[in-house]
């Protein structure tokens, strides 16, 4: 499994409007964070200091979390008027709360939420504000270095020069990165390459600078008169934003759903059918499009996400489509919600369509390029494209959707393939790229790896988080890595100061 994105991130809380429990004087509000993991059970993770006589309170002592793109994590603020020393919070005055998750709040990047009581009715003219800042920096500054008139250190030809870099640790030095040895040339270009932020001192000099450097040479100095230099040095560096930099900054990610409605899934009337819905109300593909889409539905602003069927006959004229809208709306094929609107469109569309064949994924793929394609007309990192698939089956346009693979490689956009039922998979693990670049069927390589394949098998007894931890874990670096790529910066700078 990919290493998990997993980042340290600051919330600050500030209440206004607060209810006034106090006589003679005004409540003496402390905010307390709960967290959710197991959707069973509360844990309190910190406090903040209590604010004396105040209603509009800013709460200096931050909370410090572990941030997991791939996890939904379920935070409850609670504010009480504190008027005793005791640690139990059951005898102090409730205020309000606010149910939320983490993606809500750094996607947002400051959320302003009304409080509410216990019975979720409003708690006066009560509202919170969160924050978030991330300040587990796991950036790196993208050098591109070339010299100019270097020393010539060879007898017969010229020389073949590389380039050291070292941090500081303490009174040593530590290699940071050695380039590749350019052979006979005295004004070398290396390739471009990087080295982690926070090796440096001060990392606010590194954002998209250039800086010349003179080649010194100390023992030809102390021999030469008039010597000036054994060449110059030549460095660019552009400070790489992280994947939070980018959400936090403005972007957004858009979710499409794309269900296999081929015929070897079986009659969804039968039990055995992969699409049949249980009298509990799940069935494979419904229990992977809430996983997943659970997670990313916090960021996007709008909540509508197209969603979409392929290998069907559809209604009125019965013909075979790879690309149908579930709501059988083309010219609208967004659905409100993913918990809601997604499941509801499959549900409704289910009963409709006659499952056929065979299963191309191209159509799809291309689609949603499609979309991807215009986006990268802006010139800013403000969207990003998910296209996640859900198939039974081996795909039948093996050719084509390599070729789409590779060309949606070049694109802001992602494929998460979630495999359900007992098929053979062994070609879907070939587009995830894993063990070696995908190449479309002419032999151009993609430029990255976009694809994510897993079989929904090895989670039917996991946690319910489980499945989305492991296809989403790689999503947060293909995004950074992307617009770092196209040198796209967020639509709006993440930390303005």
């Amino acid at each position: 499994m990919a290493a998990q994105c997993v980042t340290k991130v600051e919330l600050t809380v500030s209440c206004d409007n607060l209810l006034d429990r106090d006589i003679g004087s005004k409540s003496d509000p402390l905010c307390v964070l709960l967290m959710n993991s197991s959707d069973t059970q509360w844990f309190e993770v910190a406090r903040t200091e209590k604010v004396q006589n105040c209603l509009h309170p800013k709460f200096a002592k931050k909370f410090v979390i572990d941030y997991y793109f791939e996890i939904v994590q379920k935070l409850k603020f609670g504010i009480y008027d504190i008027d005793n020393k005791t640690i139990d919070l059951s005898d102090d005055d409730f205020l309000g709360e606010l149910e939320c998750t983490l993606g809500q709040v750094v996607s947002s990047k400051k959320l302003t939420r009304p409080l509410v009581l216990k019975n979720k009715s409003p708690a006066g003219k009560g509202t919170i504000t969160i924050s978030a800042e991330e300040i587990n920096d796991n950036r790196v500054v993208n050098f591109e270095v070339q010299a100019r008139k270097l020393d010539n250190k060879d007898f017969f030809g010229k020389s073949d020069p590389y380039l050291e870099f070292y941090k500081a640790t303490g009174t040593a030095w530590q290699l940071a990165h050695r380039t590749e040895v350019v052979k006979n040339n005295l004004n070398p270009t290396w390739r471009p390459f990087r080295i982690p932020l926070h090796y440096f001192n001060n990392p606010c000099c590194f954002v998209f600078s250039q800086v010349e450097f003179e080649c010194i040479n100390s023992k030809k100095k102390q021999k030469k008169k008039g010597y000036k230099n054994s060449g110059v040095v030549v460095v660019k560096l552009c400070q790489e934003y992280s994947f939070l930099d980018y959400i936090m900054g403005g972007c957004q990610i858009n979710f499409t759903v794309a269900v296999d409605f081929t015929g070897s899934n079986g009659d969804p009337r039968s039990p055995q059918s992969l699409h049949y819905i249980s009298p509990q109300g799940v069935n494979e593909y419904l229990s992977a499009i809430w996983s997943v889409g659970n997670v990313i539905q916090d960021y996007d602003s709008d909540k509508m996400f197209p969603a979409f069927g392929f290998g069907a006959q559809i209604p009125p004229t019965w013909q075979v489509s790879h690309e149908f809208p579930l709501n059988f709306n083309p010219s609208n094929p967004f659905c409100a919600g993913v918990l809601k609107g997604v499941v509801e469109a499959y549900r409704v569309c289910l009963p409709q369509v006659k499952l056929y064949g065979p299963t191309n994924f191209s159509p799809i793929i291309n689609h949603v390029a499609c979309f991807a394609q215009q986006a990268l007309q802006q010139t800013s990192a403000s969207q990003y494209f998910v296209l996640l698939i859900i198939t039974d089956g081996v795909i039948t346009d093996m050719d084509d959707t390599r070729n789409a693979i590779v060309k949606a490689s070049r694109l802001p956009m992602s494929i998460i393939i979630i495999g359900v039922g007992g098929a053979d998979f062994t070609a879907m693990e070939f587009l995830d790229g894993d063990d070696g670049r995908l190449r479309s069927q002419t032999g151009e390589a993609a430029m990255r790896d976009i694809v994510q394949f897993v079989p929904f098998r090895q989670f039917q007894n996991a946690p319910s988080q489980a499945l989305a931890q492991s296809v989403l874990a790689e999503l947060p670096q293909q995004v950074s890595s992307f617009f770092s790529l196209f040198k796209l910066k967020p639509p709006q700078e993440p930390n303005p100061s």
